[in-house]
């Protein structure tokens, strides 16, 4: 049953002209001043989260975006700050792009985090799928095994930095320590100071799905998050299915839906039609800009060609709002459709417990946060007195 309600800013500012017939993706430019007011909607999320019983505000980790679409390159700092001005929110981290860092600095500065935000910060790790980011830090991208073999060698280390009290490591990547002398002996083990001071539970989005990724995830008892931002129309049922065989095979027999969480965009209006049509030109902003990046399921060389042109974007056979919306990856309408929409989830996934609800890049702030506190106050206390209603004797 859904009873934790989460939430993901990847970090865009307010922008014009949005949709197919927009401005294109590569020729937004927003200068440093309004960049920075990403910080400034965060904090207003973050603050109206907090107030409304809200359970985790996950923040997206990406570089060198001037386009405005994803602007927060470091998020242990981010949610440090948050949690100064907010009670009791916690905070994830979706995700820490692995091949971008140096694997102890992450282990120091979430660790750090942790302390100093008394354990409200949740640990998240990916792959990267900007080049532009990946391959600018030294990292491959375009070579995917080069990538996995990367990613899955920095977050072991990782996570022995996290539980060791001091530890070593050998690897394809990385020797650590090195044997050099250090104050009149030699190095072999090394401690990462600080540690976490309470329990890391990681989480990592799942998008290819691979059977070596998911076993990677259920061996290292890595939670997994599904749809939300990208992956329109909805999650994928047999990945799922894949999900929960992965479990299986480390020995855990589980329901559909454990250990996952499923992202889905939102927006509320007196009937769907109006709610579609007021959601559609950031669902269409949220499509160009992932589209080119293969995040977008089911498109094509040439839809993402088509994609970019604006004379042509508007009237071409391109990913739809009214798609996403039956399929699931979209909630529109009033409030009792959306809580009917949650039901339906939790019914087909039973191990589920919680939800991430969001908007596509683009959404204005003022829409985000009416659209949220609407959830707030319609859908979430129509799904939290299923868990708090008191049992009478019978």
């Amino acid at each position: 049953m859904i009873t934790k309600f989460d939430s993901l800013f990847a970090g865009h500012v307010d922008m014009d002209n949005v949709g197919y017939g927009g401005t294109p993706v590569n020729d937004r430019r927003f200068p440093n001043e309004h960049l920075v007011t990403a910080y400034d909607k965060a904090l207003a999320m973050a603050q109206l989260m907090d107030r409304q019983g809200y359970y985790t505000f996950w923040l997206a980790e990406h570089h060198f975006q001037p386009e405005g679409y994803e602007c927060i390159p470091n998020l242990p700092m981010l949610i440090t700050y948050l949690s100064t001005q907010t009670k009791t929110l916690r905070f994830g981290c979706a995700f820490n792009i692995l091949p971008m860092w140096n694997p102890l600095r992450l282990a120091e500065d979430y660790a750090m985090a942790d302390v100093l935000t008394k354990g409200r910060i949740t640990f998240g790790i990916g792959r990267g799928y900007h080049s532009r980011e990946v391959e600018t830090f030294g990292a491959p991208l375009f070579d995917q095994a080069a990538n996995r073999d990367l990613f899955e060698e920095q977050a072991e280390i990782i996570f022995k930095a996290f539980k060791e009290e001091s530890f070593s490591h050998h690897g394809k990547y990385f020797d650590i320590p090195p044997a050099v002398p250090y104050r009149g002996y030699e190095l072999k083990q090394i401690t990462v100071v600080p540690r976490p001071l309470h329990p890391v539970e990681t989480w990592q989005p799942i998008q290819s799905a691979t059977q070596r990724g998911l076993d990677f995830m259920a061996k290292h008892g890595i939670k997994g998050i599904i749809g939300g931002g990208v992956a329109e129309g909805g999650a994928t049922h047999k990945v799922i299915v894949a999900w929960r065989d992965a479990l299986a095979r480390v020995g855990r027999e589980t329901e559909l839906g454990t250990d996952l969480c499923i992202g889905v965009h939102f927006h509320f209006a007196e009937t769907r039609e109006k709610a579609i049509k007021e959601a559609a030109p950031y669902f269409e902003e949220n499509t160009k800009m992932f589209a080119p990046l293969r995040l977008v399921r089911g498109i094509t060389p040439e839809q993402e060609e088509i994609i970019a042109d604006p004379k042509r974007a508007p009237h071409a056979d391109l990913p739809r709002i009214e798609s996403a919306v039956s399929g699931k990856g979209y909630f529109c309408g009033p409030p009792e459709e959306i809580i009917e929409g949650i039901k339906a989830l939790e019914q087909r996934y039973p191990g589920m417990d919680r939800i991430n609800v969001s908007h596509p890049v683009g959404t204005p702030q003022a829409m985000i946060l009416e659209d949220m506190q609407a959830f707030a106050e319609e859908v979430m206390p129509a799904l939290k007195s299923r868990v708090e209603a008191p049992v009478t004797a019978s």
